[in-house]
């Protein structure tokens, strides 16, 4: 019972930095075309261990930021030069691990080949192209306005009221 409520509480947070955060909701779209993507690259067990290790270190650094940052505005409601640089390490923190992440990126993905290949799969299915198209704008919506305010506009358009 203790898990449950454990992973309750981990599962709440999370979603709240999604919910708050536009890097994160960045982040996990990044995460999620990666993962989509990855079987045209035959990545291996190692490959996939690597690229797994990968996401999850920038996604948890952009949470232990939020963490950073929340605690920060909570301890000070006024300008402080000593906040400023806690929250701008903490988010230089992120940006080293993502220019990593990136940089392991091109280590598993730059084979041009594999890319090609991709590429020619994608295009032999025009269907998946409109999809790929579709998922785009909804992962730019979504970076955009986040879960609570595609829902929140989403409301406002059927109840007649201005978003």
């Amino acid at each position: 019972m203790r898990f449950m409520k454990s992973l309750k509480y981990a599962l709440r947070g999370i979603l709240y930095c999604i919910n708050t955060e536009r890097n994160m909701r960045f982040h996990t779209v990044a995460a999620f075309y990666t993962l989509l993507f990855s079987p045209f690259f035959h990545l291996g067990r190692l490959g996939y261990a690597v690229l797994l290790l990968t996401l999850g270190a920038v996604i948890a650094a952009e949470v232990f930021n939020t963490v950073v940052e929340t605690q920060c505005d909570l301890t000070s409601t006024t300008f402080s030069g000593g906040i400023r640089s806690i929250k701008d390490m903490a988010a230089g923190g992120v940006l080293i691990n993502a220019f990593f992440a990136v940089g392991i990126g091109l280590c598993l993905f730059a084979q041009p080949g594999y890319i090609q290949s991709g590429w020619l799969w994608l295009t032999a299915r025009p269907w998946t192209l409109v999809l790929l198209a579709l998922s785009g704008v909804a992962a730019c919506v979504y970076v955009a306005l986040g879960p609570v305010g595609v829902r929140d506009r989403f409301r406002a358009r059927h109840s007649g009221r201005a978003a």
